[in-house]
């Protein structure tokens, strides 16, 4: 970080003073790496990193190179023995229009979907600053695509993450190893479950400002982060790029640009220059080739003259040099799992609306058997039948497996959809077969009804019932909110078919009907019976109300003819 500040020194952008002062705050506002808990989501710990992990690819950008430039301050008038500032404030506050709108329409989506997020457009145009400059000062057209690709370098553990090629290329055109790509810098592992489809033209493209910033969002909304909260705040930001400098060359440019910002057009956007590798950033598409000079520089060394021969007509022996030998690379953890075991996961079900009771846990082992540590392995809620989720709200959850090899999903909870759905797991970085678990989804449940009221239900013939019909359901004593349940006139308490006169409701027509399904107690398990009306009929009916789960209410009406009043006497007179 020091480093950084003396970039801006060397600007002229502020005093000594005033630059000691800024390097004494930010280090105090340094936040921990991230580590991963026990229900899959990254939280600050307490070894911070400040350089690539080995297995950088649980991350958005795989611990990938970013701009270490840092926003300029406002400060007062410098020292004569500093000289005269650059004036770069005002240049360095535009963001290029495009880019800017794909911001504050993805910070506008979250509001609407996640609003407990409280993500601040603010927040996505200091990581798009951080990752590409924002598409490159703006290098994108009306549609948001970016006109030429914006590539990290190769993923090949040189300096950087080692990722093998997940995508085949179809992304960031390198079938060996993935890069990170676009204006947001996601690998393509993470783009197959994060991307998303910001303009609405049913593609999610990393190469497209709208898609991006859109992925971008969702990804540091998930696990309920609440992004107001500081220490969410910071979770979230290394869980994009797993660094301490990372974390406070963000937030630097996240103050900066709620201090106030202005939209400049598309392509004229401030190019940064410094990167945490050293260099410029312009990665070119691997299927391009560098051009290379047909002349040599000056600089360039001549091609040394052949050694003229001996007298004897013989040449100068040419001296034979001990081959070195090329150490074999040690293979990293992920790179020497064979395959994947059940860790003892039991049978999963729930009841929609509640959390399942066991999770999936699985290990990973070499060919021999062996449990083998620090590994990633994703899992991936499968099948569109089903709104289940992993808690937070994510579908997808990667976890690093701990000493003996083991890796437990968060915890499962159910939605409203009842049925099966798979839980997938993966090895991520290899292509190996993964292990599938099945889960299933049962209604809500009641097994006691109950009527709110002990009100008799009384009618005269072709009369209506004054007093509605309310019930409440329970399960094993608890509130039974959102049960489905069915109401019938039957025949009689012993024949539950239904009776053809007598009580009867109405429906959207007017026409009577003496069976209605589809009921759903409220929240409170509470269920009001729409109005009951009589026919001509008199006597004593019965109405029964059902739930899932076994509960069972039968409700006396009575139907009669009002009294007659007894004649008053009169005098004989």
């Amino acid at each position: 970080m020091v480093a950084h500040f003396g970039t801006r020194l060397r600007k002229g952008a502020m005093t000594t003073a005033v630059a000691a002062v800024a390097v004494a705050a930010l280090s105090a506002s340094q936040a921990p790496g991230a580590t991963t808990d026990d229900q899959g989501r990254q939280t600050t710990g307490a070894d911070a990193e400040s350089t690539p992990d080995a297995g950088g690819d649980d991350s958005a950008t795989g611990n990938s190179p970013y701009y270490t430039d840092l926003p300029p301050l406002n400060t007062p008038s410098p020292s004569p023995t500093i000289g005269t500032p650059v004036s770069v404030g005002e240049a360095e506050a535009g963001i290029p229009a495009t880019v800017l709108d794909a911001y504050k329409q993805a910070a506008a989506s979250l509001t609407a979907s996640k609003a407990g997020c409280n993500l601040p457009w603010e927040l996505l145009a200091a990581i798009g600053k951080v990752e590409s400059g924002q598409a490159r000062g703006g290098n994108v057209d009306a549609q948001g695509d970016t006109l030429t690709p914006i590539l990290g370098p190769v993923l090949n553990g040189e300096g950087f993450a080692n990722i093998g090629d997940t995508d085949g290329g179809a992304y960031d055109g390198d079938s060996t190893y993935d890069r990170a790509v676009g204006p947001m810098q996601f690998i393509p592992s993470t783009w197959e479950w994060a991307g998303r489809d910001g303009n609405g033209d049913g593609k999610k493209n990393p190469n497209n400002i709208y898609d991006a910033a859109l992925a971008a969002g969702g990804y540091l909304c998930r696990f309920g982060w609440d992004l107001s909260d500081e220490a969410d705040l910071h979770t979230a930001i290394l869980s994009y790029n797993n660094s301490t400098e990372y974390l406070n060359t963000v937030l630097s440019w996240l103050e900066y640009y709620r201090e106030g910002t202005h939209e400049v057009p598309d392509g004229t956007g401030t190019l940064p220059s410094n990167r945490s590798d050293g260099s410029d950033g312009v990665t070119t598409s691997p299927s391009v080739t560098p051009s290379t000079p047909n002349t040599p520089s000056p600089s360039t060394p001549s091609t040394p003259k052949p050694t003229p021969p001996k007298g004897d007509g013989s040449a100068s022996p040419v001296p034979t040099l001990p081959a070195t030998p090329i150490p074999s690379p040690t293979p990293t953890p992920t790179q020497t799992v064979d395959h994947l075991e059940d860790a003892g996961t039991g049978t999963l079900t729930a009841t929609a609306g509640d959390s399942f009771g066991e999770r999936v846990a699985v290990r990973t082992e070499t060919s021999a058997g062996k449990a083998v540590a620090k590994v990633r392995v994703r899992f991936t809620i499968v099948g569109a039948a089903t709104d289940a989720t992993f808690t937070g709200g994510e579908t997808v959850a990667t976890v690093v497996t701990d000493s003996k090899g083991t890796a437990t999903a968060p915890a499962l909870v159910a939605g409203e959809k009842t049925g099966s759905f798979t839980v997938r797991t993966s090895v991520v970085g290899r292509t190996l077969t993964g292990l599938d678990f099945t889960a299933s989804v049962t209604a809500r449940q009641a097994d006691a009804l109950a009527r709110t009221t002990t009100t008799a239900l009384t009618c005269v013939p072709g009369g209506e019932f004054a007093d509605p019909v309310e019930v409440k359901a329970t399960y094993n004593g608890a509130v039974a909110g959102k049960v489905a349940a069915t109401a019938t006139l039957i025949t009689s308490a012993d024949d539950a078919t239904v009776n053809d006169k007598g009580p009867y409701f109405k429906d959207a027509a007017g026409n009577q009907v003496r069976t209605l399904a589809d009921l759903t107690t409220d929240a409170d398990g509470l269920l009001k019976l729409p109005q009951l009306y009589a026919d001509d009929t008199t006597g004593t009916f019965q109405l029964r109300v059902t739930t899932t789960g076994g509960a069972t209410l039968t409700i006396e009406l009575t139907v009669a003819a009002p009294a007659t009043p007894e004649p008053t006497a009169t005098a004989t007179p």
